[in-house]
């Protein structure tokens, strides 16, 4: 399982006053107001950033660091993927999964057959949908609902699904 988990991208800075824009990768927006601290991995260096405060624009989470307060120090960081570690990470509610436990997984259908193994998980409004690499590149959708998802085990990287009518054409 992944150590770290990623919240946001820096999409740009704003103002002059070191604050930057970062687009969530987390489902709740609003989990950036409990962040005291984030990982910015920049690939040559890892840093810790103390959060030192929090609003929101649109869909974007507006973060100032401690320590950063010019458009210059952070102008760098433009693009840079920002990061939790695990044990700070939301706790989970029953059959919630973080989506970084999910991709890799092999997929099960419920009479054995392996359909493959999960690449991405597009968030729509109403389910989130598991999208199964299959053999040949060939891709199927499933919705993250019970009727469908009968059984995850993270641990073992296996995901027992039903197919319902239609999901699976040859």
């Amino acid at each position: 399982m992944e150590e770290k988990l990623r919240v946001g991208i820096i999409s740009s800075t704003h103002g002059i006053r070191g604050e930057v824009k970062v687009f969530p990768t987390t489902d709740d927006q609003n989990r950036f107001k409990k962040l005291k601290k984030v990982l910015l991995d920049d690939k040559k260096e890892k840093l810790e950033l103390e959060v030192e405060g929090v609003k929101f624009f649109k869909k974007f989470a507006i973060l100032k660091f401690k320590g950063i307060d010019n458009i210059n120090d952070v102008e760098k960081y433009k693009g840079k993927e920002l990061y939790v570690i695990r044990k700070e990470a939301q706790k989970l509610e029953k059959d919630e999964y973080y989506i970084a436990d999910l991709l890799g997984i092999d997929v099960v259908e419920d009479n054995g057959q392996k359909l493959g193994t999960l690449k991405d998980v597009i968030e729509t409004g109403a389910n989130d949908v598991y999208v199964v690499e299959r053999e040949k590149g060939k891709e199927l959708l499933i919705p993250a609902i019970k009727q469908c998802i009968l059984n995850v085990d993270v641990e073992s990287r296996r995901m027992d699904v039903h197919l319902l009518e239609g999901l699976l054409e040859e």
